[in-house]
């Protein structure tokens, strides 16, 4: 009988390791409640402030946080700096946000310095800017590390361009443990942002007489005209326009309303309402704002826990640009 209470013990106790092992090892909510309380306060202040001063911030911090957790995970390493980076890419030559991370970073090592990852920061900053933009409050795990390895060599593969059609993104979203659902819905960030002219060139071309023909004949003519005007043949590289001609700053359902108008920016937009395979998702999301929010909820808490490192991997660094001496 003794012999059976004290394998009972035992058995709890093997039980409790297993337990405690694995919360250490993953993401938690509130991870910085001992450690640094106010964390999250002071990531929300940041961002609000440069919201204020800027509309165009949530769009990129938003951007921003895409194209760091699709290479590497959601490990901070689009945010280093220095020669063969992922920055250093073309394709992440037009990101935004950096000094927003870096400001809530200088304040944060202020008042609990090494203790808050870059990581952490950007998946914070990207979830509140979407808040400030009109959009749901999430409550996120936090507990991320910041990666070592930031290479431009990884970020061809793994980014997912203007052109692509449906099988190359759900090639990609599906390598990162991502539905044909959350595609959809994820795709639902170019409500907010803009991008460059040079982007959406190729859907249409126009000859010597300024006359138009649409290469991409799911786009809408009216609004090719329209995008035509924005973004001249000859015009500056520089141009940009914004991803939502309706409601350009604000985070709402409008851009699956503008997919079924024929009016989705980009040829990977455009595909999600002409294929059957999401045809379906694009209208539930457009009839209804609170099923996108609902959505948007879920898939944005799987898009930030990809790939994160924890426990004693990568570092938490004392600058976001830059690995600890």
């Amino acid at each position: 009988m003794e012999l059976n209470v004290l394998l009972y013990k035992l058995l709890l106790l093997s039980l409790f390791w297993v337990s405690a092992s694995a919360t250490n090892s993953s993401l938690s909510i509130n991870f910085y409640a001992t450690s640094c309380p106010t964390a999250e306060l002071m990531v929300k202040n940041t961002v609000k402030s440069a919201s204020e001063s800027d509309p165009k911030i949530p769009g990129r911090l938003l951007r921003l946080l895409f194209h760091d957790c699709m290479v590497e995970g959601c490990d901070g390493s689009v945010l280093l700096e220095g020669n063969g980076t992922e920055r250093t890419d073309p394709a992440n030559g037009s990101l935004g946000g950096f000094a927003v991370v870096e400001s809530a970073k200088k304040l944060l090592e202020f008042f609990c310095p090494e203790t808050v990852s870059c990581a952490d920061i950007l998946a914070l900053a990207a979830r509140d800017a979407v808040v400030f933009a009109g959009g749901p409050m999430i409550q996120i795990p936090t507990g991320r590390r910041d990666g070592k390895v930031s290479s431009a060599s990884n970020v061809r593969g793994n980014i997912i361009d203007t052109n692509f059609g449906l099988d190359e993104m759900v090639q990609i979203f599906s390598s990162k443990g991502l539905s044909l659902d959350d595609l959809v819905i994820l795709s639902g960030a170019h409500t907010i942002g803009s991008a460059h002219c040079n982007t959406i060139r190729d859907r249409f071309q126009v000859d010597p007489k300024g006359n138009m023909t649409l290469i991409d004949t799911s786009l809408d003519k009216m609004y090719a005209l329209k995008l035509l005007k924005q973004c001249p043949v000859g015009g500056s590289a520089s141009i940009t326009i914004n991803n939502d001609p309706e409601t350009s700053f604000k985070f709402d359902n409008q851009y699956y309303k503008n997919l079924v108008s024929h009016q989705g920016l980009f040829q990977s937009d455009s595909v999600l309402f002409s294929d059957e395979r999401t045809k379906t998702k694009v209208v539930e999301l457009s009839n209804s704002q609170d099923s996108f929010f609902q959505n948007w909820t879920s898939s944005f808490v799987k898009l930030t826990s990809m790939g994160v490192k924890t426990d004693n991997e990568g570092e938490i660094r004392r600058l976001c640009q830059s690995l600890n001496g």
